[in-house]
C-alpha cells in the first residue's frame, strides 16, 4: 500500500488538502473540507515547482557562504547594537502569508514582546487588511462569518472585485457544481473587466473602477427605502441604524446618482438591487478589487452593512465572505502578524498589553502599533529604520511604488532576507541571506479563508542547511539574550503556547480561542485533522459564525459602518488596473521556472481595448511604454475586447528576475486606505505611448545571452530557456557580433531574418533567431534541438513549426493551445464541453481552464453561425 503524507497547498487562501506519495507526486485530499480532492493547475504543478534552478542552500554574509553560527552571531550582534544606539523602533520585520503560524508566532513574540517594537507587518497588509479592519469594526473581531458550505446553500452569489475563476479556481469549481445542482442559483459579478468569472455570470456589472462604495451604499439606501430590511434582527442585534439612514439620505446615494458614478444604466443598477432584495440566501464573495482601494475598509463595510440590514449573516447561504489571497494570511492575523495587532486577536488596549506581557513574562512589550508596510518603507527611506528582516516575500517588487521600495531597501544598514531563492529582487539587495525551508520541508499549521486550521507536514528533508523560519528566529532571539522565552524545540511546542495564549484569561470576549489545544501532545499535533475555530472542546466548532446574533463587541451588537462619500475620480488619464494570472504566484519566485505554468503568458503584457490600441497607433510588433511621475515600464500590448477603453490591465507577477521593465508596481502609488493601510493598487493613472524596437530577436539556450539589450523577458521551456530581446538602440548586427564573437556558428538565412546556431562538438548549444517578433514565435520546437546533433531535415521541420506561430496555452495540465482547441471544434463540429474534453483532454485534470474552454466554444459557435448566414 502506498504511503501518503497529508498536507496543504501553499498557494491561495482556499487551503486545499493535498496527499503526497513517496515519489513526491501530489493529488487532492478527498477528505479535506476545503477542496474535497480538487486541485488547481498550480497545485497539480507543485512537484515541478519544487525543482528550483537556484535554491538558496547555505547562509550568505555579504555574498559569501558562512555557517549558521556565524550568521546568527552577526545578526544578533548587529541587532543589539542598532537597538542600543537607536532604540527598538529602528528594527523591523516584514513577513508573509507563506509563513506557517508557528513561524509567525515566534516572529511576533520576538519583535513585540522582547525587542519591544511593533514594527512587524506582513504582505497580508497588501491583500486583506481592509477586510480585517471592516470585520473588527462591524463584528468586534477579525472573524469571517461564512463557510464553504454556504456556496451550496446560496440562491444568489455576488462576486465583487474578484476573478475567482483564476484566483481561487477550486472555489470556482465548487461554485459551478453548486449552480449545476441548484439551477435557480444566480451569479452577479461586479468587475470593471469582463473576466473569466464575469463571463459566467447571469449579470455582469462593469462598474467604473473605484466606484464599489457608491454601488453598495446605494444598495443599502435602496433596501431601507423599500422596507426590505430585517427589522427584528436589526433591532436586537445591530447598532447604528438611525445614523446610517440619515447619512444615506444624501443625494449622492440616490439611484440616479449612483448609476452615474458607477457608469451603469439605471435599469441595470436597479436590476441588481432588486435581485439582492429578492433573495434572502445571498452570499457576497469579495476580494482584492474591494480591499485594494483608497476606501477599502469602507468598501468592505458597505457590503457588510447590506448583510446586517437584511439579517443575512450566520445563516446557511447568507453571509459577507472575504476571500483570502494567501495560504496563511489568517494564521498570521491570529498571532498578531500585523503591525496594529498585538497577539491572539488582541489590540493594544492597556488590559491586553498587561495580559500578554504577563503571559510572555516580559517587561519590554511594545506599547502601541508599529509601522504598516508602506509606512515601514517610508521610515526605511528616511533612515529611521536601520535593520529589516524580510521573510518569505519580495517587497522590492510587490510593494506599491516598488522602485522607491528598492531604493529604501538598498540603503538599509542591515537587510536580512530569509527565502528559498537567492535570485529575487529583494534577495539581491540583502546583507544577510538565510536559507529557509520550503513547502514540503516545513512543519506547522495554516488557517484558510474559513477559519479551518490544517497541518502542513514535511515529506522531504530540507536541502543543504535550509532551516524553518521559527528555528532561525529562535536562535537569533537566544543569541540576543532572550533565552528562556525562545527555547522551543518543535512546531508542536510553539503551537501549544500559541493556543494557550488565545485562551489565557479569555472568558468568551474573544471568539478566537484555541485554549483547548494548549496541552496537545506531540503525537496529537502530528495527527491533527482540519478543524475550525471557535472550538467546542477538542472536536472543532461551528463552521458558521453569529448564528445566534451575538457578536464579539462589548454589547454583543454588530455595528453598521458610516456611509462615507465616494472618492473623486481624479483626472481622465488611462486608469491602471493590476491583478493575477491564473497560472502564476506572486512575483513568480515559486512558479516562474515551471515551463507549463509560464506558457500561458510568456512575457509582461498590457491588456487594452482594440480601440485604445488604434488610438495610440500601436502596431503588432510594437512595445508599449506606460509611465507616470514615479516610473516607466515597457510591456507588450494585447488587444482585449473585455477592457474598457479608458483602462489598462497589467498582471502584477513580473519581476526583475524574469523581465526588464515589467514591474508594474513601479507605477502604483504608495497610498491607500487610511483606516487599514492597504495600498490602492487598482487606482493609479498612467500615460501610454508606442515604442518601436529597432530590432528584435529570440535567444534559445540553457544559459543567458552574454549581453542583454534594454528590453528583455525570459521564460523556461521544456528544455532550456527562451529570452525575448528587443533593441531600442543599436542594431541587430551589433547584437549578433556581441553574441557570436566566440564558438562555432551556423548562419541560416530566412525570408524575414536569420537563424544562427551555435555548435559545440557537433551538437546544438544555442539558437539566435533574428528579425522576427519574439512573441510570434513558438520557441518549444527549436528548444527541442538543444544538446542534440544538428540534422538539417529535423531543423527544417522544427523551424517550420516555430515560425507557424505561437498560440496561447489554455490548458496547462495537458499543454493544449487556443489554436488546437479552435481547430478541433471546427474540424469535428463540436458543440459541448464534454465533446471537446473527449477529443483533447483539456479541462479534465484540475479544471482551471474550464471557464475559458466554455468561452472559446461560445465564440466558435457564434463565428460558425455568422459564417453560415
Amino acid at each position: 500500500m502506498t504511503a501518503f503524507t497529508e498536507t496543504t497547498c501553499p498557494y491561495c487562501g482556499v487551503g486545499c488538502g493535498i496527499r503526497v506519495d513517496q515519489q513526491g507526486a501530489v493529488q487532492g485530499d478527498k477528505r479535506h473540507p476545503a477542496n474535497r480532492g480538487a486541485l488547481c493547475v498550480k497545485g497539480t504543478a507543485l512537484t515541478e515547482s519544487q525543482r528550483l534552478p537556484s535554491r538558496l542552500l547555505y547562509p550568505r554574509l555579504k555574498g559569501k557562504e558562512v555557517d549558521w553560527p556565524a550568521a546568527i552571531e552577526h545578526i544578533a550582534l548587529r541587532l543589539n547594537d542598532i537597538i542600543e544606539q537607536h532604540g527598538p523602533e529602528a528594527v523591523a520585520f516584514y513577513g508573509s502569508g507563506q509563513m506557517l503560524t508557528e513561524d509567525y508566532y515566534v516572529a511576533n513574540k520576538l519583535m513585540k514582546g522582547f525587542i519591544g517594537s511593533a514594527n512587524i507587518d506582513t504582505n497580508s497588509r497588501l491583500c486583506m487588511s481592509s477586510a480585517v479592519a471592516a470585520h473588527q469594526y462591524a463584528f468586534g473581531e477579525d472573524a469571517v462569518p461564512a463557510c464553504y458550505d454556504d456556496i451550496d446553500e446560496a440562491e444568489l452569489v455576488v462576486i465583487a472585485g474578484a476573478n475567482t475563476a483564476w484566483t481561487h479556481p477550486v472555489l470556482f469549481r465548487r461554485l459551478e457544481a453548486a449552480r449545476a445542482a441548484k439551477p435557480r442559483q444566480q451569479w452577479i459579478v461586479i468587475d470593471p473587466r469582463a473576466t473569466a468569472t464575469a463571463r459566467q455570470a447571469d449579470l455582469h456589472l462593469a462598474i467604473t473602477p473605484g466606484s464599489d462604495l457608491a454601488l453598495f451604499n446605494g444598495l443599502a439606501r435602496y433596501l431601507l427605502e423599500q422596507g426590505a430590511i430585517d427589522r427584528d434582527f436589526v433591532t436586537r442585534h445591530v447598532a447604528g441604524l438611525d445614523e446610517l439612514r440619515q447619512q444615506l439620505s444624501a443625494p449622492e446615494f440616490a439611484p440616479e446618482q449612483v448609476a452615474d458614478t458607477t457608469g451603469l444604466s439605471l435599469e441595470r443598477l436597479l436590476h441588481f438591487y432588486r435581485l439582492f432584495q429578492a433573495h434572502p440566501q445571498t452570499l457576497t464573495l469579495f476580494c482584492m478589487g474591494i480591499n485594494q482601494s483608497l476606501q477599502g475598509t469602507h468598501n468592505a463595510g458597505a457590503i457588510i452593512n447590506c448583510h446586517l440590514l437584511t439579517g443575512r449573516i450566520g445563516k446557511p447561504g447568507a453571509a459577507p465572505f472575504s476571500l483570502t489571497g494567501q495560504p496563511n494570511a489568517m494564521g498570521g492575523r491570529e498571532v498578531g502578524g500585523l503591525a496594529n495587532q498585538l497577539a491572539a486577536h488582541m489590540d493594544f488596549a492597556p488590559a491586553n498589553r498587561d495580559r500578554v506581557a504577563r503571559f510572555w513574562g516580559t517587561e519590554r512589550l511594545a506599547q502601541g502599533p508599529g509601522h504598516k508596510a508602506m509606512d515601514m518603507m517610508a521610515a526605511l527611506e528616511r533612515g529611521e529604520i536601520k535593520a529589516l528582516w524580510v521573510m518569505g516575500t519580495n517587497p522590492a517588487v510587490s510593494l506599491p511604488d516598488s522602485a522607491r521600495a528598492r531604493r529604501a531597501l538598498a540603503r538599509c544598514e542591515l537587510l536580512i532576507v530569509s527565502d528559498i531563492s537567492p535570485a529575487t529582487d529583494t534577495a539581491r539587495l540583502a546583507d544577510v541571506l538565510l536559507p529557509a525551508a520550503g513547502w514540503g520541508e516545513k512543519d506547522g499549521t495554516v488557517t484558510n479563508s474559513t477559519r479551518i486550521i490544517s497541518r502542513q507536514r514535511p515529506f522531504r528533508a530540507a536541502p543543504g542547511a535550509a532551516k524553518p523560519d521559527w528555528w532561525a528566529l529562535c536562535r537569533v532571539a537566544r543569541a540576543m539574550g532572550f533565552t528562556g522565552a525562545f527555547d522551543f524545540d518543535s512546531p508542536a511546542a510553539i503551537f501549544r503556547e500559541h493556543a494557550a495564549l488565545s485562551g489565557f484569561e479569555n472568558r468568551g470576549e474573544r471568539l478566537f480561542n484555541l485554549g483547548a489545544l494548549g496541552t496537545l501532545s506531540d503525537a496529537d499535533y502530528d495527527a491533527l485533522r482540519p478543524l475550525s475555530w471557535p472550538l467546542a472542546g477538542q472536536h472543532g466548532g461551528p463552521v458558521r459564525l453569529f448564528a445566534d446574533g451575538r457578536f464579539a463587541t462589548a454589547d454583543g451588537r454588530a455595528r453598521l459602518r458610516t456611509a462615507a462619500p465616494q472618492a473623486g475620480p481624479g483626472t481622465r488619464a488611462l486608469l491602471l488596473n493590476t491583478g493575477r494570472l491564473r497560472d502564476q504566484w506572486h512575483t513568480m519566485s515559486r512558479t516562474g521556472h515551471v515551463a507549463r505554468l509560464m506558457a500561458a503568458a510568456t512575457e509582461p503584457r498590457a491588456h487594452l481595448h482594440p480601440d485604445t490600441l488604434a488610438r495610440l497607433g500601436l502596431g503588432q510588433n510594437d512595445l508599449l511604454a506606460l509611465s507616470n511621475a514615479r516610473a516607466s515600464i515597457l510591456v507588450r500590448p494585447v488587444a482585449d475586447d473585455d477592457m474598457a477603453r479608458e483602462q489598462v490591465f497589467v498582471p502584477m507577477h513580473w519581476s526583475g528576475e524574469f523581465s526588464a521593465g515589467g514591474r508594474v508596481n513601479d507605477l502604483t502609488e504608495a497610498r491607500g486606505c487610511a483606516l487599514s493601510g492597504q495600498p490602492a493598487f487598482k487606482q493609479s493613472q498612467v500615460q501610454a505611448s508606442p515604442v518601436r524596437p529597432g530590432w528584435q530577436a529570440s535567444w534559445i539556450a540553457s544559459e543567458a545571452p552574454a549581453s542583454l539589450p534594454a528590453w528583455w523577458s525570459r521564460r523556461p521551456l521544456s528544455r532550456g530557456e527562451c529570452w525575448s530581446l528587443a533593441g531600442l538602440e543599436g542594431s541587430a548586427e551589433e547584437l549578433r557580433a556581441g553574441l557570436t564573437v566566440t564558438d562555432s556558428w551556423l548562419d541560416w538565412p530566412l525570408p524575414q531574418g536569420r537563424l544562427l546556431i551555435r555548435l559545440t562538438a557537433g551538437k546544438v548549444n544555442a539558437l539566435l533567431l533574428q528579425g522576427l517578433s519574439p512573441w510570434h514565435i513558438d520557441a518549444e520546437p527549436l528548444a527541442a534541438l538543444l544538446d542534440a546533433p544538428l540534422q538539417p531535415s529535423l531543423l527544417l521541420t522544427r523551424l517550420g513549426l516555430a515560425l507557424a506561430g505561437n498560440s496561447r496555452l489554455v490548458c496547462s495540465c495537458w499543454s493544449v493551445s487556443e489554436a488546437q482547441i479552435q481547430r478541433t471544434i471546427e474540424q469535428h463540429d463540436l458543440t459541448t464541453l464534454a465533446q471537446l474534453q473527449q477529443q483533447l483532454k483539456c479541462g479534465t485534470r484540475c479544471g482551471s481552464c474550464v471557464p475559458e474552454l466554455k468561452q472559446i466554444l461560445v465564440a466558435c459557435r457564434s463565428q460558425t453561425r455568422e459564417t453560415s448566414t
